[in-house]
């Protein structure tokens, strides 16, 4: 809930105004909607809440789904962790620069029990949508510094483990201690631009530079701060795992998880 107002005080408390329902359908995120927002945060014993703005292209999204470790969803499964994710449109980060949005996540991280996160740019899509993987596929390899969300999958699978080098990586125990702590980690970091701040609560935050960046191999921008932190965090990097024992995930997919590292 600290997170949401913070997120709402930056974009404004009227650029939400849809939630998705029980049922799957999108509402109007009137004042019957805040309360029973707040409600499923505040109560329910494993809140799911989708925020979203009101123009088509859903620039502003706010995005949480929990999990309680008492009762998982997959008994025995460890991977399940509750995972927050916010959006904002990339016109914002050119209007008030970068330094505005490192603010936003290092303010969201405060109020968080992270154990690890991540900020930079992602492909602006749906995912699970009819033709979203063609052209993702078009597109991924190429711009290797944009993120594909999959926030659904995280929240069953992640655990302890990252996501993967961003411009902004957030990083919390166990995995920070097993690196040597913030000292360590930023001997084992030399490129230029690249800084380690120690945050409250045995916790850093890995800055790439002063711009989030996409890269583009066809122009031979190939990233390297990100592909060195790629290297650090190699052995807690996540990998997904198949929705069915029985099923293998797709080789573009592993060749996407290992693009900093090839």
């Amino acid at each position: 809930m600290q997170a949401l107002d913070v997120y709402l005080r930056v974009v404004g408390p009227q650029t939400l105004r849809w939630y998705l329902d029980d049922e799957g359908e999108w509402q109007e995120l009137n004042e019957a909607g805040w309360e029973l927002t707040r409600h499923t945060l505040l109560e329910q014993h494993r809140p799911r809440i989708d925020l979203r703005g009101s123009d088509g292209e859903q620039q502003y999204r706010f995005t949480y789904q929990g999990k309680n470790p008492d009762d998982p969803i997959r008994p025995g499964n460890t991977g399940e962790v509750c995972v927050l994710s916010i959006w904002l449109p990339t016109e914002s980060l050119e209007e008030h620069g970068p330094g505005r949005v490192r603010e936003l996540a290092l303010e969201l991280a405060s109020t968080l029990p992270i154990c690890s996160g991540h900020a930079g740019l992602s492909f602006h899509c749906d995912t699970h949508l009819v033709g979203v993987d063609r052209k993702l596929r078009e597109y991924c390899f190429r711009y290797p510094g944009l993120d594909i969300p999959d926030l659904s999958h995280l929240s069953l699978n992640l655990g302890t483990r990252v996501r993967g080098p961003a411009w902004l990586t957030f990083l919390g125990q166990p995995i920070l201690g097993a690196l040597g702590g913030v000292t360590e980690l930023r001997a084992r970091l030399s490129t230029p631009g690249t800084t380690v701040q120690e945050l409250n609560g045995d916790r850093a935050v890995v800055t790439l530079g002063p711009w989030p960046e996409a890269g583009d191999t066809e122009q031979g921008q190939l990233l390297p701060a990100y592909r060195e932190l790629a290297r650090v965090l190699e052995p807690w990097l996540y990998r997904k795992q198949p929705a069915r024992p029985w099923l293998e995930v797709p080789e573009s997919t592993r060749r996407w998880e290992r693009r900093f590292l090839d």
